[in-house]
């Protein structure tokens, strides 16, 4: 690992714990660097804003899903690999995540940098499956996943499970809902969103669709 990796590994870590100790409004950049005792030109030249702390640990998250994809099995299994993988970089961070989550709400500058954010990873998940991105049955396609990763955060938002087993199970059931309500694995439609899997409650299910 780089200098800088290590670098911005330790200001992001620093901005999640000061998430979940004094909620996510309370996260600059600067911030972060004095509560970890970082150079703040360094953290300067590293992060323009609190923007790119976010968008930096998305890239971390998409990579360690990308880590160690295969040919093996059918692209949902592919893709429910994926996502685990995705999940478990999340762990790290999992109370300032959740901080974040609550935020959003009343952040909508974060909340469409999230959406277009995770639509993009997404579309990453998808090509490495072996799945085409681009067209009307991409976008579906992607728009489709989107909704799968949604519902499973939803899921992992609340699992205290060591091994995230309820994750596991929601992610299952998100994937093999989408399969009954479309051919979208395979390049026809899509899910329009979390809709077609109803198992939480309605205000929680059909909240804005952006993610982390």
């Amino acid at each position: 690992m780089c200098m800088d990796d290590t670098f911005d590994q330790a200001l992001i870590t620093s901005a999640f714990t000061l998430a979940a100790e004094s909620g996510w409004a309370s996260v600059s950049v600067a911030a972060a660097a004095r509560a970890a005792g970082l150079p703040l030109e360094q953290a300067r030249a590293r992060f323009v804003g609190r923007d790119a702390i976010l968008l930096r640990f998305g890239r971390w998250a998409d990579q360690a899903a990308l880590t160690g994809v295969t040919e093996d099995g059918s692209p949902r299994d592919r893709l429910f690999d994926m996502l685990m993988r995705r999940f478990d970089a999340l762990q790290s961070h999992r109370e300032g995540l959740r901080a974040l989550m609550r935020a959003l709400p009343s952040d909508p500058g974060t909340a469409v940098l999230l959406g277009a954010s995770t639509r993009a990873s997404m579309a990453w998940m998808l090509g490495a499956a072996g799945l085409r991105t681009g067209g009307l049955a991409g976008m579906l396609r992607t728009k489709g996943l989107v909704a799968v990763w949604l519902y499973a955060l939803r899921a992992w938002e609340r699992d205290d499970s060591a091994d995230l087993s309820g994750t596991m199970a929601a992610l299952d059931r998100a994937l093999g809902r989408a399969e009954q309500f479309g051919t979208w694995l395979e390049g026809g439609g899509a899910p329009d969103g979390p809709k077609p899997f109803p198992d939480y409650p309605p205000d929680e299910a059909g909240e804005a669709a952006n993610s982390i």
